[in-house]
């Protein structure tokens, strides 16, 4: 599984379609969330990088971008209990019809980084962890971004 879902994870969130949707946002609010999604983003690539090689596995680090995954997916529901648009967001309507749905997968994506963050030792745990990690954020942004 993990095999699979790796590079799905970090071919999707490597997509710079992210830096340039910043740049027009008009609504503060929109922009808090692209925010903490970019951030989300980026500590997904520390993991990504480690588990492809292409940086040192460290526990510590690894860990402490599990833990920051999980701080911001805690952080989410509350991003988006206002129904604010902007033309730059890819945040479908959906959300704040299936409100509940949201908050659930965000929680999920929380439980996977949490559990992660704790039981990380190995590269085989980052990989795994990863995997979950992937999952979470593809259910969300398959209902829920556009």
């Amino acid at each position: 599984m993990t095999r699979i879902i790796l590079p799905v994870v970090v071919a999707s969130l490597s997509l710079a379609t992210w830096a340039a949707a910043h740049s027009g946002v008009k609504n503060p609010e929109v922009l808090k969330r692209m925010e903490a999604m970019k951030a989300t983003q980026d500590n997904t690539k520390v993991l990504g990088a480690m588990a492809k090689g292409e940086r040192a596995f460290d526990a510590a680090t690894a860990r402490a971008a599990a833990s920051e995954i999980a701080r911001l997916a805690a952080e989410t529901p509350a991003l988006f209990k206002a129904e604010e648009t902007d033309a730059t967001s890819e945040a479908l309507p959906a959300i704040w019809d299936r409100f509940d749905d949201f908050t659930e997968k965000s929680r999920a994506l929380e439980k996977a980084a949490r559990a992660m963050s704790a039981g990380l030792e190995t590269k085989a745990d980052l990989r795994e962890g990863l995997g979950h990690i992937g999952a979470a954020c593809k259910a969300c942004h398959e209902s829920y971004r556009k």
